[in-house]
Order: C-alpha cells, then sequence, then structure tokens
C-alpha cells in the first residue's frame, strides 16, 4: 500500500510539473512576465531604457483594463532581477526565473550579447522571448522557434550611412569606388554586425576600407583611431560602442577637432551625446530604429502615435525617451495581443499567436518571419541638427533633406 501511495506521490508531482511547464505564471488575476535587466555594469544606462519601456507599456495596457483571455480580465505584471550587464549572469537569471519563479513567458535583456546567453535557455524550456534589444543577426540562424525580436537587425543599422554617402558621390560627380571608410566597433556581437553590415555595403560599391578598429573594452578612449582618422582623412567614419562609446566618440571628435565629411554612430540618443556634446554631435548621423514623428499609429490604441508615446513618457520618466525605450514599450503590447488571440495561456498556443503577429504599434510594424525576425519595419538614420534628430534617410521617411558634408568643427 505504501509503494502505490508513493508512486501515486510521484504521478502527482510529474503531472504538475507538466502542467506548470505549459502553462504561463497566472497570481489571481495577475499575468506575471519575467525579465533580466542590466540595472548595474556597462550597460546599465540602456538596461534603464528597457526597463521604463517595459514599465510604461505594462501600466498603460493596465490602466485600460488589461488582457481579456477567455472572458477574463487580467493585468500585467513584470518580475525583474539585475544581470549585471553579464552574459552568464543573464543565463543564470533565464533559469532562475523558470525553474525557480515558474516564469513562464520571458522578455528580452538590453544588448545582443546577453540575448545570446539567454535564448538557449528559452529554448530549452520552450519559454517565448519577445526581445526588443538583441539585434544581432547570429541571433536568428540558430533555428530558435521561441525567440522574437522587435527591433530591425545589427547588420542594418549603419550600411544605409553607406547607400547615402554612395548618392552624395555620385551627385558630386564623383565615383562611389573612390569614397573610403574608417571604422570603430566595440568587440561585441552587435557591433560586430553592424561592421559586417558595412563591409557588405562597401563591397557593393567597391568603396576602400581604410581603418577598421576595435574599440577598447573599456570604451573610453578611442584617440588612437581618431589619430589614425586624421592621417588617413576618410570619407565617412562609422563607430558602434553602445551609448558609452556613442558619448566617448562624440567627446573626443570635438576635443581633437576631428571633421570627416559623414560621420555615423549607433546608440547617439541612449547616450544624450546631442545635449552633453552639443558641438561634437552636431551634424552626426544616428542609426535608430524609430523616430518619435514617424506616422506609426497603435492598432491598440495603448500609446497612440509616436508623439503620444514621448509625451507620456516625458511626463513619467523626466526625460526623451530613446528608440530602447520604445522598442521595449511595443514588445509589452506584443505580447499582450497574443495573449488576447491566443485565448490562453498555454505557452505552445501563446508561442504560435507571437508568431502570426502582424500589428502597428507607435513604434513601427510588427510582423515576424520563420527565424522570429520583425521584417515589417526599417531602420532610419537621422541627423542631429541643431540639438534635434531630423530624419534623413531613407528617402520614403525622411523629414529633412541631409546637411553634407558635415560642417567642420
Amino acid at each position: 500500500m505504501k509503494k502505490l501511495i508513493k508512486l501515486f506521490s510521484l504521478a502527482v508531482v510529474t503531472i504538475s510539473l507538466v502542467v506548470s511547464s505549459s502553462v504561463a505564471k497566472v497570481d489571481g488575476d495577475t499575468i506575471v512576465l519575467g525579465a533580466a535587466i542590466s540595472l548595474t555594469g556597462k550597460y546599465s544606462t540602456n538596461g534603464k531604457h528597457t526597463k521604463n519601456g517595459y514599465d510604461l507599456a505594462v501600466r498603460e495596457i493596465n490602466k485600460k483594463g488589461g488582457v481579456t483571455v477567455n472572458g477574463k480580465k487580467y493585468k500585467i505584471e513584470v518580475k525583474y532581477y539585475d544581470d549585471e550587464s553579464t552574459p552568464a549572469r543573464a543565463a543564470q537569471l533565464a533559469e532562475r526565473l523558470i525553474k525557480q519563479d515558474g516564469i513562464q513567458f520571458l522578455l528580452g535583456p538590453y544588448s545582443s550579447g546577453l540575448t545570446k546567453a539567454m535564448a538557449p535557455v528559452s529554448e530549452k524550456y520552450k519559454v517565448p522571448m519577445i526581445e526588443a534589444n538583441g539585434a544581432s543577426r547570429s541571433l536568428f540562424t540558430k533555428g530558435y522557434k521561441y525567440l522574437f525580436a522587435i527591433l530591425t537587425s545589427a547588420d542594418q543599422y549603419l550600411s544605409v550611412a553607406i547607400d547615402v554617402l554612395a548618392e552624395k558621390a555620385e551627385e558630386a560627380g564623383k565615383r562611389p569606388r573612390d569614397m573610403k571608410i574608417a571604422i570603430a566597433m566595440e568587440n561585441d556581437p552587435f557591433s560586430q554586425d553592424v561592421r559586417l553590415g558595412i563591409l557588405e555595403a562597401a563591397k557593393k560599391y567597391k568603396m576602400k576600407v581604410v581603418i577598421d578598429d576595435k574599440l577598447p573594452k573599456t570604451l573610453d578612449d578611442m584617440a588612437a583611431t581618431l589619430a589614425k582618422v586624421k592621417a588617413v582623412k576618410p570619407d565617412i567614419l562609422a563607430v558602434s560602442g553602445h551609448a558609452k562609446g556613442a558619448a566617448t566618440a562624440a567627446r573626443q571628435i570635438e576635443q581633437f577637432k576631428v571633421n570627416v565629411d559623414m560621420i555615423a554612430l549607433t546608440h547617439c540618443d541612449s547616450a544624450a551625446i546631442e545635449s552633453k556634446f552639443p558641438k561634437g554631435s552636431s551634424h552626426i548621423l544616428c542609426a535608430l530604429q524609430w523616430q518619435k514623428e514617424l506616422t506609426y499609429k497603435d492598432d491598440d490604441g495603448v500609446f497612440g502615435t509616436g508623439l503620444d508615446f514621448v509625451k507620456l513618457f516625458r511626463e513619467t520618466y523626466n526625460y526623451e525617451p530613446p528608440y530602447q525605450s520604445a522598442e521595449s514599450a511595443a514588445a509589452v503590447q506584443v505580447y499582450a495581443d497574443a495573449f488576447a488571440r491566443a485565448n490562453s495561456f498555454n505557452t505552445l498556443k501563446v508561442r504560435n499567436a507571437i508568431a502570426k503577429t502582424k500589428m502597428q504599434t507607435f513604434y513601427g510594424n510588427v510582423r515576424f518571419n520563420k527565424a522570429g525576425q520583425n521584417i515589417a519595419k526599417p531602420m532610419v538614420l537621422s541627423q542631429i541638427i541643431d540639438g534635434s534628430y531630423k530624419v534623413v534617410a531613407p528617402t520614403k521617411w525622411a523629414t529633412t533633406p541631409i546637411v553634407y558634408p558635415k560642417p567642420n568643427l
């Protein structure tokens, strides 16, 4: 009899584990999502922007009644841990969220490197992860079925700047192939993908890469690269090193009076270079996932337009939202939409609903391919003019003509 009771108990435990692994964590009338975020470490600035975007979307969705599943209203909540800006810690926390906390739906961390660390854990446990800040194209070549990205992949960030340079060369009666390119990139998955996109664009136009440097790990000094730039005189300087790298570039471009006809960076807005380094950042081109003046509008009515989102974000957090906050907010909107369409908390059903997403948010259109990439939204290239970001490319979305060549400091 004792043996039968023991076997019955084991069966109950097994059934419980199966059920818990296929149904979302719901606490009463609340759906609990999980996220590992860089609250400390080198990505803490963008970690804060990411968390603020998540939190604002959660607040607004809940204010508007939450999510209806099977005829019942549910609010959303996010359980956070600090990944300390390290991939190993991010992977550990993904395990903790799933195995210890019972979380069955994840929001992504900040950066491609940390997303790359968490994605295998998400896949192992068949737990969907909607991520908004991991753009490395290598994330989408692994065959993951539970990873979905709101943002455009990293290889497209600055390749559009090479297209613009080719256009401007032809307008001036020059051959694009005679244009010289200087590159300075952080040695991380995201920035190295940005580099690959530039190299592919350069190959298309037969342009020559005359400088191809890696930024130091600390991202606090690129004087050696800038000395080369002053000596070689390239036609474009492209830099990617997240927020800290962008700040260093703008600061030292001003400090050393580096004049190049075209300078293009990633993460300008999250580093706030337009306000911290107004002279050094003037007329720099900035790769942006999103810009507030773009004419996208929410299908779900959570925020409205980009300008509506900016107004609400500024009132809440007292600063202008960088695109990291916008795309993070949109990730929560996609989850809410998927829950409603799945009409279930079964993880497979919700995963399939996410895969079939076709919606417009204030941030842009969202539609995923089989690899989990958002194929419905292009990158935009903005130029800092009089302290403001003006969209200059692609032409379809441009609000202002590009100022080229960049005025000397």
